[in-house]
């Protein structure tokens, strides 16, 4: 289908909520009104966005990676899920979609975005609870948000580190039995002349001692991207890691996420500073900060030496802007497998709700 042809009842114009979801922003389409087929969807996206152009400035993404992406909604067809989401990753100075990862922050603001278009019904008790297909890896999610009178409210007590004042809390869980959070069976390995951790709790990832590249590990994140040398050597752990995730060759991929760990300096369980993968996160995506912490309590893992780890299942990861909360379970199976889920609270808001207007042509 044409993407003309998506446009309906708006010529040349589709309609879309754009809407802050954790610490990350986005476009938000229902998926009727975007080209079935992926090419000319991540065509579509590419000119909505305004890339590549590191500035986007002939579109609506922010000139950086957490405020350039997209989520396509619909109603699932899965007997096991109410919605289906799946999540675009846009790239700013390089043509590039990615649909490889999910993410964690946006999916904070699906269910708001599924009431608003009337995609599935309010609760009656003034809390919506919603299963999530994500398509982007075949998991599902479990959301839950206030409603007042049938209807998203976005206004609440709950902060996040990363977004200023307050908004309503959104709670989410995900990983209930899901596969083993280590995907290659190994505590540990090297690649690239490095010890690192594969995990996947949500999100590929892989975890390296700061200090075994030189690094202290609490750098803002313009001083770690100023680095060619580290850059580079990241890279390099990062794609020789891809295929071992199964990903294949993820040189045009954004995944598998880097994250440089050191010990925690404001009281928390860890520091995080997170390549996604070509700049520095600016706080820490929810399935990064939930791959880590399972990561942290398996001993041998890179990390869990260096970690002030919690009694409880509540880990606090430092990020450049603050903390991030994750409740995070683990457990070791008769297989000897490592199995997880996690629990996270994150807050969304809608921004504004209209008609976009793609660039024409690329």
């Amino acid at each position: 289908m044409r993407a003309d042809a998506a446009r309906g009842a708006h010529p040349g114009g589709i309609r879309c909520m754009l809407m802050r979801g954790g610490t990350s922003k986005g476009a938000f389409l229902l998926a009727a009104d975007v080209p079935a087929d992926p090419q000319e969807r991540d065509d579509l996206m590419l000119r909505l966005l305004g890339s590549p152009d590191p500035r986007q400035i002939d579109g609506l993404g922010g000139g950086h990676a957490l405020t350039s992406k997209a989520a396509i909604v619909s109603v699932s067809e899965d007997a096991d899920a109410d919605l289906d989401y799946l999540f675009l990753q846009v790239g700013v100075d390089r043509p590039t979609v990615g649909d490889a990862q999910t993410c964690g922050n946006l999916l904070a603001a699906v269910g708001p975005f599924a009431v608003e278009r009337g995609l599935i019904p309010a609760g009656d008790d003034g809390t919506t609870t919603v299963r999530i297909r994500l398509r982007n890896t075949g998991g599902i999610a479990i959301a839950a948000f206030a409603t007042p009178g049938g209807v998203p409210d976005y206004d609440g007590d709950a902060a996040i580190d990363g977004v200023p004042g307050t908004a309503a809390p959104i709670e989410l869980r995900l990983g209930v039995g899901a596969g083993p959070v280590l995907p290659t069976g190994l505590v540990s390995q090297t690649i690239a002349g490095h010890r690192v951790t594969l995990v996947d709790n949500g999100m590929p990832v892989v975890l390296v001692d700061a200090a075994s590249l030189g690094v202290s590990g609490d750098e803002d994140p313009g001083e770690l991207e100023a680095d060619a040398r580290l850059c580079a050597a990241v890279e390099g752990i990062r794609r020789e890691a891809g295929p071992l995730f199964g990903l294949g060759d993820v040189t045009a991929q954004t995944v598998p996420k880097v994250v440089l760990l050191s010990p925690p300096r404001h009281g928390g369980t860890i520091s995080t500073r997170a390549f996604i993968p070509f700049r520095v996160h600016a706080s820490l995506g929810v399935l990064m900060a939930a791959s880590v912490a399972a990561a942290l309590r398996i001993p041998g893992a890179v990390g869990h030496d260096l970690a002030r780890l919690p009694a409880g299942s509540e880990y606090d990861i430092e990020h450049p802007a603050g903390v991030l909360r994750t409740r995070v379970d683990v457990t070791r199976g008769e297989d000897g497998a490592w199995r997880a889920s996690s629990r996270s609270t994150r807050t969304a808001r809608k921004i504004f709700d209209g008609i976009v207007f793609p660039r024409p042509r690329r």
